[in-house]
């Protein structure tokens, strides 16, 4: 050994490929360590919580110390096999694009200890196996950064091993027979695989590489047994803690860990209702489905579920994107949880309920997205993210899986926050724009709905009151909020008029979704705005899928031709639906990563809704054909990406048609709308539709009298024959004139409960034209307004 790596602190670090071929875990608590598989080595590790990555990659090079140097993740064609149907361990062949070599590794946790493991077999195709040098490769990068990491070459109780440490997290890398040779240094510059590169053999054998972005790297001795060895990577709060769970793991039989994994995943799997099948692939989507879904599972936080133990376009990007996607979002875990629901797993779905309830912010909203631990990431405010946990806790009610849970003091909460800030989102579903968004209000409609009835069986029976009124005013203005007639693109398509993806609220009287531009974002420097009129998504599903519309409702099915005419791909494994016209959040036209702008692709979750569609239009058939898409549109080892490449084939990038792009993979959303969709064509309906809407609004045909005013939302001008609802957030008298304040009247607001006031003014008699004029008197501040705000009494119908 020869001390310290020169080259500190090495190159700027990056993360690495979000194209997963296989996720993992232990079912059991006691090992709190998950593995990503690509490009058939493993990628980032994550311990002790599912949203901390401790590696970049770990993979092995072969030379054979005189000119031959072959990077296994580069130079080998990879085939992947589940251990059994839904048993998210995998065996991985390698095999040389030369001919040389091939390398067959068995990847599983420890189901007691928090350790990788994986069982190796190097073999020679030409040659002999003595003829080459094989090295384990690996780049830490604890918790969650390449930076400020510190590495050495040391011993657990006599067994050599390579340690890594960065804060409060240490590694351990350990093999069932002795390494031949160890180093650690930074990463391009005095790294094992520069080294290697230049000589085919280690010749810097350093012995400690402190405070960089670090490499460790160990000649394996595969002739000792045969040409087969154990890695153990082991983890813990400090290098004794994860040198020891090393050990223990090497200590027992490889073939033990692989009967103890593989038991307990397939006692979960027992526990799922059986609607998949195996496919010429060797995997069962279905099984891979519900795997994925319990694999993003946290185990120090009960019910907590990531989005993706991935980072999108990983490969280009630094520290500084801390998060990545192994985050929750509320609203993709809702939508996980309900495919738990869907599979059977009603406890999974009651713990994630459990979770919300205990990162519910105190004014009834959740983060835009968070950690494990329920501390905010990003802080946007999505309007759904309000309203989803809602439809969560009323679906667990009505499977009869809620049990002793008191989810009403939550639900409360919730829609308080959404009547006190509804009916407009600060951002839609894919956290770009505000405004009105019908993916949005569709949510926010059937949660309002869902929570008048946890009032109602809690005896508030004036809130349920308020909040199914409130309910109906929303859906009976979402065709003036966000349908368009009579334009350009509605005369192409030979339709009257479709759903926008947004329309503008930041004038009084909500502007026509007509008018103004939508910011699109992503877009490169001085690139246009779009006009919100012709911009459309197939968030206008949503009005279908959360039972607002019907799926044969002409304003429907004319959207629905706008979206095919705009938004649809045909690709070599089918059809695909981008976001909205004009995104651009996807790689650039050449293939290169997404930087900040790009080129929006297509979303297989979108194939996915479509069908949920096309099943509630009567069309089992057709989502039948989109269940088979979907499965097409997944990976070799059948994860769901989070968008396919629908341009030219571009072999240098990897980019296939219809094949999985560069952003995320797995994603968890995707594979529960999977899970959804064939529990949805077994029972050949919509399994996620709530029944308050199709009831209230399809069957009963409820309409609304209101013309809701509020700070947030000034409408100025409310239809004849309408009841004027004033609404505020605190206690107040309305000092109120229908004639110039020649006469005037006064109306004491009402407490809602919920943490709106409201005052109902009698303007049904008032004749088209009568100019309402109003200011409040704010009774606990004990003061005026000092403003006069005023609404005219318009036409029957108010145009959009």
């Amino acid at each position: 050994m020869i001390g310290r790596a020169p080259g500190a602190p090495g190159i700027a670090p990056r993360w690495t490929s979000s194209a997963k071929s296989g996720v993992g875990t232990a079912v059991s608590m006691q090992s709190r360590v998950w593995f990503t598989l690509s490009h058939g080595i493993v990628n980032e590790v994550y311990f002790p919580r599912l949203d901390q990555a401790n590696t970049r990659d770990f993979g092995l090079i072969v030379t054979d110390r005189k000119d031959f140097f072959s990077e296994e993740k580069r130079a080998t064609r990879s085939r992947l096999a589940p251990l059994a149907q839904g048993v998210p361990g995998y065996r991985v062949i390698n095999e040389c694009v030369e001919g040389r070599y091939r390398i067959a590794k068995t990847i599983v946790t420890d189901s007691k200890r928090n350790v990788l493991l994986q069982a190796i077999q190097f073999q020679a195709l030409q040659g002999e196996i003595s003829d080459y040098s094989v090295f384990a490769l690996l780049a830490p990068h604890i918790n969650n950064g390449g930076c400020g990491n510190s590495a050495w070459i040391g011993a657990w109780k006599g067994m050599p091993m390579l340690f890594a440490q960065r804060e409060s997290t240490a590694l351990a890398l350990a093999c069932s027979v002795p390494f031949r040779a160890m180093s650690c240094g930074y990463v391009g510059a005095s790294d094992g695989w520069q080294d290697l590169c230049a000589h085919k053999q280690l010749t810097w054998l350093y012995t400690d590489a402190p405070n960089g972005n670090v490499a460790l790297t160990a000649e394996l001795d595969f002739a000792a047994d045969g040409g087969n060895l154990v890695l153990a990577l082991g983890f813990g709060r400090n290098d004794s803690e994860a040198g020891h769970d090393a050990r223990g793991a090497l200590l027992e039989e490889f073939s033990t860990h692989v009967a103890d994994y593989a038991q307990q995943w397939e006692e979960f799997q027992r526990t799922c209702l059986d609607l998949g099948e195996v496919d010429d692939t060797g995997f069962d989507l279905y099984r891979v489905s519900t795997a994925v879904l319990k694999t993003h599972e946290a185990k120090s936080f009960n019910g907590a579920m990531i989005a993706s133990l991935s980072i999108p376009w990983g490969f280009n990007k630094s520290d500084d994107d801390l998060g990545g996607y192994h985050l929750v979002w509320p609203r993709d875990l809702v939508e996980s949880a309900g495919g738990l629901l869907a599979a059977g797993g009603a406890d999974g779905a009651r713990q994630a309920l459990v979770y919300l309830m205990t990162t519910q912010e105190a004014d009834g909203h959740w983060p835009q997205n968070m950690w494990t631990d329920g501390s905010p990431y990003w802080n946007g405010i999505q309007l759904d993210e309000a309203a989803f946990p809602i439809l969560l806790a009323d679906a667990l009610l009505r499977s009869g899986d809620l049990a002793d849970l008191d989810a009403w003091p939550m639900v409360r909460r919730a829609a308080g926050y959404l009547a006190r800030n509804g009916p407009v989102t600060q951002q839609d579903r894919w956290e770009e724009d505000g405004g009105y968004s019908p993916f949005t209000l569709a949510v926010a409609v059937a949660s309002l709905l869902a929570a008048a009835d946890f009032a109602a069986a809690a005896h508030e029976d004036s809130i349920a009151a308020y909040l199914r009124e409130t309910a109906d005013a929303w859906n009976a203005n979402i065709e003036r909020w966000t349908y368009v007639t009579g334009t350009d693109l509605a005369r192409d398509c030979g339709v009257d008029g479709y759903y926008v993806r947004l329309a503008a609220a930041d004038v009084p009287d909500a502007a026509s979704p007509a008018s103004g531009f939508v910011p699109i974002k992503n877009r490169p420097p001085g690139e246009k705005l779009g006009w919100r009129a012709q911009v459309v998504s197939p968030d206008a599903l949503a009005l279908v899928r959360f039972g607002l519309r019907a799926a044969d409702d002409p304003r429907v099915v004319a959207t629905v031709t706008v979206i095919d005419r705009l938004l649809k791909s045909e690709t070599t494994t089918g059809p695909v639906w981008h976001r909205y016209n004009g995104d651009r959040y996807g790689e650039h036209e050449d293939g290169a990563p997404f930087d900040g702008a790009g080129v929006g692709r297509g979303w297989p979750l979108l194939v996915g809704e479509r069908a949920h569609y096309e099943l509630a239009a009567g069309r089992r058939d057709v989502a039948g054909r989109l269940a088979l898409t979907m499965a097409a549109q997944s990976s070799s080892g059948r994860l769901i990406p989070e968008q396919v490449w629908d341009g030219i084939d571009l072999p240098l990038r990897e980019l296939f048609n219809g094949r999985p792009a560069g952003s995320a993979m797995p994603l968890v959303w995707a594979h529960a709308e999977y899970i959804k969709l064939r529990r949805s064509l077994r029972d050949d309906n919509v399994f996620d539709l709530p029944p308050q809407t199709v009831q209230r609004y399809q069957i009963d045909r409820i309409g609304s009298s209101l013309a809701i005013w509020r700070f947030n939302h000034k409408c100025s001008r409310i239809a004849k024959g309408k009841t004027m609802r004033i609404e505020v957030l605190a206690a107040a008298l309305i000092h109120w004139s229908a004639d110039g304040w020649c006469t005037t009247a006064d109306t004491a607001t009402i407490d809602t409960h919920v943490g709106v006031h409201y005052a109902d003014l009698p303007t049904t008699q008032f004749p088209e034209g009568t100019m309402v004029r109003f200011t409040f008197y704010w009774r606990d501040a004990g003061r005026w307004e000092g403003e006069d705000f005023c609404c005219v009494i318009a036409a029957h119908s108010i145009p959009a």
